[in-house]
């Protein structure tokens, strides 16, 4: 059996300390983001485990300003990039669901094949 992938980016288009939102079930909103830390990328779920809501207040903005955490930013929950554990706020010790991410031999970063969750509000 062979698993599909879709197509993410390149790796070098996100910058360490950053994340980047998409859409790769075609939904009309970014239901993923895929942050790179200390030089490791991860996807997750763009929900926040606390009220099932997107996490960022505008496109690709996922960082605290300190651009140390990921943040909700309808909560004010901090998540740590490298686990997605909550550190601070209403889902305090909760995670965000990471998704699997495969890198190829020319850089590109691929969504594994999993089905589209939804998302409310």
């Amino acid at each position: 059996m062979t698993l599909s992938r879709t197509f993410l980016c390149q790796q070098d288009s996100i910058a360490d300390g950053s994340a980047r939102g998409f859409d790769p079930h075609a939904e009309g909103r970014d239901t993923l983001l895929v942050v790179r830390w200390r030089g490791v990328l991860r996807a997750w779920l763009n929900r926040c485990p606390h009220m099932d809501v997107a996490m960022q207040y505008r496109k690709d903005r996922f960082m605290s300003a300190d651009g140390q955490h990921i943040v909700c930013f309808a909560h004010g929950a901090l998540f740590r990039p490298d686990d997605g554990l909550c550190v601070l706020g209403p889902c305090l010790g909760q995670t965000l669901q990471q998704q699997p991410i495969v890198i190829d031999e020319d850089g590109a970063v691929w969504l594994m094949d999993t089905p589209a969750q939804p998302l409310t509000a």
